[in-house]
């Protein structure tokens, strides 16, 4: 009887049955259950220590299960996640990364789901589109949506996975799906800051040819595209093409353009600007302490620090606070400009004003006043620095060291250096090279090498400043031997030579008097494309010193073949050497073809001509070439003048009285 009451049941759809099927899974329970049923308890309680002995139960379907149960509890749900993947016995499928991920986004607790996917991404080599397949398999089930795929994109950017973010984009319109304008926007100011203003114009056609309409910050972006190309007029105009279109520009938006304008010294732009964005908003959007700061830093770096003051006095009636980079700028404005006593007098009123001074204002200030020679001032402004708790950086510590040695303060530059080293406050080679390069300008290359072997035994890399700097100083100082030593060591470091490096060594052959080591090199330089016109200035200049008149004029037009424009040093050097052998005409027709070429002719240029004239020439033919010169806008400096031209002007001046 039972038996059939059973059979009965079982074939029945009815509520009775499905209860007892419920009844019948809760009497045996898989060890599946048994385990979620303990997770979930323990979990809402948070007692991960008793949590910690079930971790060997582990699996990618009860993880699962455990995300879904607690989909809305978000923050539960994450540790729990989180808590999983520290557990080294266990490694998350791409289901429950994705499972929790389509959680948190439903949430809106998109920072913790880009950070969880960009860790995947980066740590777990998961690709952008294995991801994106992923949540393309969960979707349905995780009820997902499309701000997920907005969030991916977004992941990508913040890793740099530039091409998986494109891929994505590209991926989701072949699956039918697509990402929203505000992704696009994420894409496309990725593409800005990286420069790359080509794609972004292509890619920016592609969005707009695929239906998307342009919100604010996309006119934003693309002003800030074209300000980077320093097109301020196309910005204007894109700005009143936004306005046609029925969008009201942001106060960034002023911001950018403003900026850009200060940037490229364009203060009467920048100006108008600033005061027409009101009438140009309809009263909507007003200068912020953005647009004055932009103003202020624009006519420091012009030194017209005066004209600064006005605009923060300006920002201050405005009711506009002025903020620690209000006074940066200006400080840096008035120590650049010698006026240490103002710049010290702004860092005294803005800590009035409840403002401290941070790392970046001090850095400033010392390494002006090292600038000026005031070693005591620079150290008093230090220890005002420790005084008030704010920690001197690596930044700090590299001013220092410079404005030490530069002002001949050598031992306590090593003792400072000392002292870093011991706080464990260098981590890379940038306050090395300050004292490498100060010990190679006073020729004390024993020591240099000894502070190389110092570094390298301190676990520091040198750097290609590093080789290039001691290959210049052996170079300076006559020694191949020693350039070359240090040059194989660069290479033993895997470190490859720059521009630099190649003309230190070939301006250290010429002067070694090794011309065919010297070409030997320029020519292995070429083959790599690192090769300038002071590369051919040295060689051409190694020649003429050694005699080879004619390969010095043969370098000459090969410089000229290979595309490289000859600058004013190579025309001086010409013109000394031409000089030099008598060939004065010739000497004064190359300053001719200089002009013809829009290279103006310089005082050195000047001064190597009249030199060499008044000492083989007529005075009338010194005189006729200082007034060629004065005509092409060319001076000669007070000591040349009374040297040479006064005592002439003096004499033809005799001449015309007698």
């Amino acid at each position: 009887m039972f038996s059939a009451f059973c059979n009965c049941l079982y074939k029945s759809n009815s509520p009775l049955s499905r209860a007892f099927h419920v009844g019948k899974q809760f009497a045996n329970p898989s060890t599946e259950d048994i385990a979620f049923r303990a997770i979930c308890v323990n979990l809402r309680q948070r007692k991960w220590k008793i949590l910690e002995q079930m971790a060997p139960s582990l699996t990618n379907s009860l993880v699962n299960r455990v995300v879904s149960e607690f989909r809305k509890s978000p923050k539960l749900a994450l540790e729990f996640y989180t808590w999983v993947g520290e557990n080294n016995r266990f490694s998350h499928s791409l289901e429950s990364s994705c499972a929790t991920v389509h959680l948190l986004v439903n949430w809106r607790r998109f920072d913790d789901a880009l950070l969880l996917m960009g860790n995947l991404m980066s740590a777990n080599s998961v690709s952008p589109l294995e991801f994106l397949e992923g949540l393309l398999d969960s979707y349905e089930i995780c009820k997902a949506t499309p701000a997920v795929f907005d969030a991916l994109v977004r992941a990508c950017t913040q890793i740099g996975a530039t091409e998986g973010a494109y891929d994505v984009i590209q991926k989701l319109k072949v699956k039918g799906h697509s990402v929203s304008i505000h992704a696009w926007n994420n894409f496309l100011s990725h593409l800005v800051k990286l420069n790359e203003i080509i794609r972004f114009w292509k890619l920016y056609k592609e969005m707009v040819s695929c239906g998307y309409v342009e919100n604010v910050n996309t006119f934003n972006l693309l002003i800030y595209a074209l300000c980077k190309e320093c097109k301020l007029e196309e910005a204007l105009s894109l700005y009143y093409r936004m306005l046609k279109s029925g969008i009201w520009p942001n106060v960034v938006c002023f911001n950018m353009i403003i900026n850009e304008a200060c940037q490229v010294g364009d203060l009467e732009f920048a100006l108008k600007l600033f005061r027409k964005m009101g009438v140009m908003s309809g009263d909507s959007v007003l200068p912020n302490s953005v647009t004055h700061n932009c103003i202020i830093n624009g006519f420091c770096k012009l030194g017209r620090v005066e004209f600064a003051e006005e605009i923060r006095y300006a920002m201050i009636k405005a009711g506009i606070d002025c903020n620690v980079r209000t006074y940066a700028t200006l400080i840096d404005g008035y120590a650049r400009g010698g006026s240490s006593e103002e710049a010290l007098r702004l860092c005294d009123e803005m800590v009035k004003r409840g403002l401290m001074p941070n790392t970046v204002v001090y850095n400033s200030t010392i390494h002006w006043l090292f600038a000026e020679g005031d070693v005591e001032g620079a150290l008093f402004v230090l220890s005002d620095m420790i005084d008030k708790h704010i920690c001197p950086d690596q930044f700090t510590y590299s001013i220092l060291t410079k404005g030490l040695c530069r002002n001949g303060c050598v031992k306590q530059a090593f003792k400072l250096h000392n002292q870093v080293l011991e706080e464990h406050m260098v981590g890379d080679a940038y306050s090395y090279n300050i004292l490498i390069n100060y010990l190679c300008k006073i020729n004390n290359l024993g020591a240099a090498k000894q502070l190389l072997s110092s570094m390298i035994v301190r676990g520091l890399i040198p750097d290609i400043i590093t080789y290039g700097t001691l290959i210049d100083g052996y170079c300076k100082g006559g020694n191949i031997e020693g350039t070359v030593q240090v040059y194989e060591n660069m290479k033993k470091m895997e470190k490859k030579p720059n521009l630099v490096i190649y003309n230190s060594i070939i301006n250290g052959l010429c002067k070694d008097a090794s011309l065919d080591a010297a070409k030997s090199l320029l020519e292995a330089s070429q083959r790599i494309g690192l090769l300038d016109a002071i590369t051919y200035n040295t060689l051409i200049n190694g020649c003429f010193i050694n005699g080879k008149i004619a390969e010095a004029f043969a370098m000459f037009s090969e410089m000229r073949n290979v595309g490289i424009a000859v600058n004013k040093v190579g025309y001086n050097i010409l013109i000394n050497f031409l000089c030099k052998f008598g060939c004065y005409q010739q000497a004064r027709e190359l300053m001719k073809a200089m002009i013809l070429h829009g290279i103006i002719p310089d005082y050195v240029t000047y001064t190597t001509l009249v030199t060499r004239f008044s000492k083989n020439c007529s005075p009338e033919e010194v005189i006729e070439l200082h007034d060629d010169m004065v005509l092409s806008g060319v001076s000669p400096d007070n000591q040349t003048y009374n040297a040479i031209i006064s005592p002439l002007l003096g004499e033809k001046s005799a001449e015309d009285q007698v």
